[in-house]
């Protein structure tokens, strides 16, 4: 569990703005890895946003009056190209990437996203089979190794077979009439 005070602080202060704009949201990453029982060490934050009726500068504004500020000079140009808004929490100099929220596979993720308690504020954080999948299409050796980490910490071997995007996950029950995620996203 994420618990060192620059993370908790962290994720306190971006409650409170996502929450003030009533903005849905999920911590994954090294972060949420951690949280799932992976032992590693980890330097930043990654959330996505679905900014809903909100603009990028809407979201800009209000994580900067909440201590965030950019690491790039145009955030909402940054954002047009990469969907990512790259900040630093002032009190705590913790890097955070805000990944902008597109349709499909991500609706999966906010689906199932678990709160858990992370200092003293509630945190929604993808699922473990939902980071599982993120981990395994990111493809790079430190994912694949917070996958074996991942499978580790709920009892399954390194070698059980993985939820793939898109598929149930254990005691998911999809919605009758609902659209089926690809991995590709649409």
């Amino acid at each position: 569990m994420p618990s060192p005070q620059p993370v908790a602080d962290l994720l306190a202060d971006l409650h409170q703005a996502l929450s003030a704009l009533g903005l849905r949201w999920f911590l994954f990453g090294a972060q949420a890895a951690i949280v799932h029982g992976v032992a590693r060490l980890s330097a930043d934050v990654d959330v996505t946003v679905e900014l809903g009726r909100r603009s990028v500068g809407d979201l800009v504004t209000a994580l900067g009056a909440a201590g965030f500020e950019p690491r790039v000079p145009d955030p909402a140009g940054f954002a047009e190209t990469t969907r990512v808004l790259p900040f630093v929490h002032g009190r705590s100099r913790m890097p955070l990437d805000v990944v902008l929220a597109g349709p499909g596979l991500e609706d999966q993720f906010f689906a199932g996203a678990q709160e858990r308690v992370i200092g003293d504020v509630r945190v929604p954080v993808a699922c473990a089979e939902d980071l599982v999948a993120m981990k395994v299409l990111a493809g790079r050796p430190r994912d694949l190794d917070d996958v074996a980490g991942i499978a580790r910490g709920h009892g399954k071997s390194s070698s059980a077979s993985s939820p793939l995007p898109g598929g149930p996950r254990p005691g998911h029950r999809p919605e009758s009439g609902g659209r089926r995620a690809s991995a590709a996203g649409d």
